[in-house]
Order: C-alpha cells, then sequence, then structure tokens
C-alpha cells in the first residue's frame, strides 16, 4: 500500500506548493524534505525560487527511492481504513485520522461460510477472508449459503453489527 513517486508526480507536486492558492498555507509538518519544498515558496526572485525547487525536489525524491518518505494517496488509505474494520489497529490513521467523509461506518460484502459452534454462536467468514464471530446469544435465522449479501455496521459504544440478507441483526466482533 506504499507508492513511489515519479519525477512527473514532483513536478506536480512542486506546482501545487508553488501555487498562488496554497502560498498562505502554513509548511506542511512531518519530513524535512517536504517542509524544505514548501520553504521555496517564500523565494521571491523566479531564477533562486527554480534552483531552490530543484534542490527541494532532488532531496524529496532522494527520499522517496531510499524509502524514509512513504506516499499513501486516499484510494490506498481508504483500502487500509476498509481492511482494518472492526479491528482497534487502524493502520491507516497512524498517518492523519480520517475526515469525516473518509470514515468507514459499515461495509458490505458476501458470506462465503458461517458455522455454529456447540453454544450455538456463529462464526462468519467473509469474502474479503475476514471472520466475525457472534457475540451475544440471541438466536438468528439467515440463509446460510455462499454468496449472501453481508452488511457489518458499526454499533454503539464500539460494538459491531452483522446483516445476512434479510436476516436479522446479529452482534458481532472481528476475529
Amino acid at each position: 500500500m506504499v507508492v513511489r513517486v515519479s519525477s512527473a508526480a514532483l513536478v506536480v507536486l512542486t506546482f501545487t506548493i508553488a501555487s498562488p492558492a496554497n502560498a498562505q498555507e502554513a509548511a506542511p509538518a512531518g519530513s524535512p524534505a517536504i517542509a524544505n519544498l514548501a520553504d521555496c515558496r517564500t523565494i521571491t526572485v523566479a531564477s533562486e525560487r527554480l534552483s531552490c525547487f530543484d534542490r527541494a525536489a532532488l532531496e524529496l525524491e532522494t527520499a522517496l527511492r531510499s524509502g524514509e518518505i512513504l506516499v499513501v494517496d486516499r484510494a490506498q488509505a481508504t483500502a487500509a481504513r476498509r481492511q482494518a474494520f472492526g479491528t482497534t489497529d487502524a493502520p491507516a490513521d497512524i498517518l492523519q485520522p480520517p475526515r469525516q467523509e473518509d470514515r468507514i461506518d459499515s461495509i458490505e460484502t458476501t458470506l462465503t461460510r458461517a458455522t455454529q459452534s456447540g453454544d450455538g454462536r456463529w462464526t462468519f467468514v467473509l469474502a474479503d477472508g475476514v471472520t466475525w464471530r457472534q457475540v451475544d446469544t440471541d438466536r438468528v435465522r439467515f440463509d446460510n449459503r455462499p454468496g449472501e449479501t453481508v452488511r457489518v455496521r458499526r454499533g454503539a459504544m464500539g460494538s459491531y453489527l452483522l446483516v445476512v440478507g434479510r436476516s436479522g441483526v446479529v452482534r458481532v466482533r472481528r476475529q
């Protein structure tokens, strides 16, 4: 889930940072390579500014190639959040908490299989490979067929609710 940025992308990044619309924004926090690139915006002499951007772009490209800086785009962050849905680990949120519109409150997939244990609780294996286990003791009736539509959504107080097809709601925990 890590993207390496090409020189062409650095040029786009350079022009984006250099645009007048971004000139009033604060320099981004984090890597000195990115801060140096942002600092070039303050130079008013065109030739010095271009030289600064050239040096900063080279520094950023070197940091990217060495793995010192990693770039993750929104689609990759969303995929990581989706993969982490239902866990206490949220690797995509290490970099930056999700914006409200990027938060994942439910997932929809299909059922691979469901098995019932001796205590009557169900274990659901979904098409994305994730396993959810029933945590309540309520009886639930559903079509236990591979390919059935499954929706898992956030419930109250950190819980998760699963629905298979048109079944009732099952309180679950990700395994």
